[in-house]
C-alpha cells in the first residue's frame, strides 16, 4: 500500500487549459503534482489565468461534478464531490479531457487536457511546478462572458482610441492589453499562494 501511495504522489501532470470559444485562443500550460486536490487545481488555475476567485466554480470529469457541495443547488442523484477530497492522480491520466466552469453568470468555460503524466523524481515533492506557457490576457472579471469580451477585443483592435474602447479600458485598467500574458507574474502568484500555505 505504501508503495502504491508513493508512486501516486510522485507524478507530475502537464495540463493545457483553453478558454473555450475565445479567438485568438486564450490558453495556459501548467505543471502540477498528481497528489494535489481539485481544490488546489482551482487556485492554481485562477492564478495561471489571471482570475480573481470572485465567483463560483465547478469541475466536470466525465459525469462527475467536483467543487464545493451546496445542498440548496445540488441535484440529489448527481451530488457534487468535495474538491478538497479528490486528488488529481485518482481520476486523471494522459489524454484525459475535462472542464472547469468559472462564474456561473458569465460562464467562462475552460477545457483542460492532460498532455502528460510523468514521474517527478524523489527530489521534488511540491504540489505545483508552475506555468510553462500561455498566450493572451485573461478577460477582466465580470466582462459579461465570451461574446461580450470578444466584442471588446474587436473594438480594441479596430478602434483602440474610440469612446467605447476607452470606457472599457478605464473599467478594466488602463494598462490592460488583451494580447499580453505575464508568465512571471502568474508563477509568482502561484509561488506566493504555496509559500503562504493558502493552498495545500
Amino acid at each position: 500500500m505504501a508503495t502504491a501511495r508513493k508512486k501516486a504522489s510522485s507524478t507530475l501532470l502537464t495540463l493545457k487549459i483553453e478558454l473555450v470559444d475565445t479567438t485568438p485562443l486564450i490558453w495556459r500550460r501548467l505543471v502540477i503534482g498528481g497528489q494535489a486536490s481539485f481544490a488546489t487545481l482551482h487556485h492554481v488555475i485562477q492564478a495561471a489565468m489571471g482570475w480573481h476567485d470572485a465567483h463560483l466554480h465547478e469541475f466536470r470529469v466525465g459525469d462527475m461534478r467536483i467543487g464545493v457541495p451546496d445542498a440548496e443547488f445540488d441535484e440529489p442523484d448527481h451530488p457534487t464531490a468535495f474538491e478538497k477530497r479528490v486528488r488529481l492522480d485518482r481520476l486523471l491520466a494522459t489524454g484525459a479531457t475535462f472542464t472547469y466552469l468559472y462564474d456561473f453568470g458569465d460562464s467562462w468555460l475552460h477545457r483542460i487536457s492532460v498532455e502528460q503524466v510523468r514521474n517527478r523524481g524523489d527530489h521534488d515533492d511540491g504540489l505545483a511546478g508552475g506555468v510553462e506557457g500561455g498566450e493572451r490576457a485573461c478577460p477582466p472579471e465580470d466582462a459579461g462572458g465570451v461574446g461580450q469580451y470578444q466584442e471588446f477585443v474587436a473594438s480594441f483592435e479596430n478602434d483602440p482610441y474610440g469612446e467605447e474602447t476607452e470606457a472599457v479600458r478605464t473599467w478594466a485598467g488602463l494598462d490592460f492589453d488583451p494580447a499580453r500574458f505575464d508568465r512571471p507574474a502568474a508563477n509568482a502568484a502561484i509561488a506566493r499562494m504555496l509559500w503562504n500555505g493558502w493552498i495545500k
